[in-house]
């Protein structure tokens, strides 16, 4: 079974690139990314850009484009990672294993697989 896992943090606590505690926080990440590949969990994962976002919405036919994310929220949504897991219970494992479960969150989703 696969999960979409999805990490939030609040910009207000996030540490600076180029600092030795960033530095740190990233040798964590890395870490955590060797050990899901290692134990063959791991499908996919990619960081946002959330001063990036466009969000777009479509009601009765007119289309509207809004920069930023799609909701007003003090936690921002920063990365992904999709999994291939057995159950719930594993999926969960692994997303308390992640930093931003310590200082934002982490939604995990069950995926349905759609044939294209």
């Amino acid at each position: 079974m696969q999960y979409l896992l999805l990490l939030t943090y609040r910009p207000a606590d996030n540490t600076q690139e180029g600092t030795p505690e960033f530095d740190a926080e990233m040798q964590r990440w890395h870490a955590l990314n060797a050990e899901m590949r290692k134990e063959g969990v791991l499908v996919g994962l990619s960081g946002l850009r959330p001063d990036a976002a466009t969000t777009v919405r479509s009601q009765g036919g007119e289309v509207t484009l809004t920069d930023g994310p799609y909701a007003e929220t003090k936690e921002v949504l920063f990365s992904f990672y999709i999994l291939d897991v057995p159950d719930l219970d594993a999926a969960t494992a692994w997303a308390a294993k992640t930093p931003a479960a310590e200082y934002g969150s982490v939604e995990v989703h069950p995926m349905d697989q759609f044939q294209t």
